[in-house]
């Protein structure tokens, strides 16, 4: 009986993030809404299996929702300015009794190992204690913040030696002063500063909302720190939406590589972002996550395994290995996390002054985005430079859509002398051509 298991062919494709995880560090921020509606023990599960795959991890967690029901409990109501409440000495008292109790929660469910939970067999040392040190915020526009505070450094050396003994840092949104006191700090602000200090890969931000949004609704998949600005601007002082964007930006323009923004009402997020190719949130980063650049010797093998369906279904001439490795400084790729995901070739005829775009291909799970016209764009601006003037095209399948781009239908007749000698009349190819 032939039994599908959709898991294994899962589990194949995100082998390679597996591998390219291992060893690297990772800041996740918690934010308290998260525990307060019970995700935290499905995070947990998460945590401890990243941790397996040899992740190497920080965990900052909030505990806004709760401080402020245990102020509404004591009759406590705290002033509040641009976002951050006034910590005085009733709200320290439940803002210390609080992060105390969810350290306390945490490390408790990173320690489970019953034969029936999904840690059992899973070995976690979790290590918290007086690594962020602190400062006031002072008095700002008339308002003393008392012990509302800002971090003024992480102890990046003494996380690393912890890190590097296999332990978990768990960091509560409090720090430490050199007077011996404590202040309460915005989770965010310390994940942020954590994950610029110790050089992480990555910083994750788990909050209310899956990502940010376009104009139409739809999920922004990547920014950069400089267009995520006006998204900041907008949001409300003190806002998660105004914390996380500033922590991930910050970090992005500091030199963490990547920042996630997911949510942790998903209970997906966290692994689907980490372990598939276009993940699940938004990500903040300096880097292009996707990018166009011209092909090297290592891209031969994502080159074929692009072509293959297409050469399969007679859209393009079958092209070997070896032919690829000879004209590869003729291609054009768009590179997405490590895949090729399309390409197009510049073929010179310098005696004749015109060139052939060739084999323009985007893999079909990536149609839709433009990518073709960018493709072509980066063609024609080669062929510009190379001082051609004109460009030509040899297809059987999409005729229409070089059309729409500015090529005009010609003869075999006006193809440069050596083109037309390999021409394949089997094939029957329609000849385009475009003035530069």
């Amino acid at each position: 009986m032939d039994k599908r298991f959709p898991f294994v062919d899962w589990f194949r494709n995100a082998s390679p993030y597996i591998n390219a995880h291992r060893g690297r560090t990772f800041v996740i921020l918690i934010e308290g809404d998260a525990m307060a509606s019970h995700r935290g023990e499905q995070l947990i599960q998460d945590l401890a299996l990243l941790h397996t795959l040899g992740v190497r991890l920080v965990v900052v967690f909030g505990v806004r929702p709760q401080v402020q029901a245990a102020l509404t409990a004591a009759g406590v109501a705290p002033v509040h300015v641009d976002g951050r409440w006034v910590a005085d000495r009733a709200v320290m008292a439940q803002v210390e009794q609080v992060a105390s109790h969810q350290r306390l929660w945490l490390e408790a469910r990173l320690s489970l190992g019953l034969p029936s939970s999904p840690l059992h067999g899973v070995e976690l040392s979790v290590v918290s204690g007086n690594l962020v040190t602190a400062k006031p915020l002072g008095v700002r526009e008339g308002v003393d913040f008392d012990h509302s505070g800002e971090v003024r450094r992480v102890r990046a050396s003494a996380i690393q030696e912890l890190l590097s003994q296999g332990s978990l840092v768990l960091l509560p949104p409090l720090g430490f002063s050199s007077t011996g006191e404590v202040f309460d700090l915005d989770a965010a602000d310390v994940a942020q500063h954590a994950a610029v200090a110790l050089k992480a890969d990555k910083l994750i931000l788990l909050g209310d909302s899956e990502g940010l949004e376009d104009e139409q609704g739809g999920l922004l998949r990547q920014l950069s720190p400089k267009e995520a600005e006006p998204r900041l601007a907008a949001a409300a002082p003190g806002s998660e939406l105004a914390r996380h964007l500033s922590a991930a930006s910050t970090a992005a323009r500091k030199g963490v590589a990547r920042t996630h923004l997911l949510s942790w009402q998903d209970p997906d997020a966290l692994l689907g972002e980490l372990f598939t190719r276009d993940g699940v949130g938004t990500m903040i980063t300096e880097h292009r996550y996707e990018q166009l650049r011209a092909a090297t010797l290592n891209d031969v093998a994502g080159l074929l395994e692009l072509l293959e369906p297409l050469e399969r279904r007679g859209m393009l001439v079958a092209r070997s290995r070896a032919r690829l490795e000879h004209e590869i400084d003729d291609y054009q790729v768009i590179e997405r996390d490590g895949m090729v995901i399309g390409c197009a070739a510049l073929h010179l005829f310098s005696e004749a002054g015109v060139g052939e775009l060739a084999c323009v291909a985007v893999h079909e799970s990536y149609r839709g985005g433009e990518r073709g016209e960018r493709l072509i764009e980066a063609v024609e601006q080669r062929a510009r430079k190379a001082g051609l003037a004109a460009l030509f095209v040899l297809t059987t399948h999409t005729a229409h859509w070089f059309v729409e781009h500015g090529f005009q239908d010609a003869s075999l007749e006006e193809l440069p002398p050596l083109r037309r000698d390999t021409y394949n009349h089997a094939r029957k190819s329609k000849v385009l051509i475009k003035t530069l």
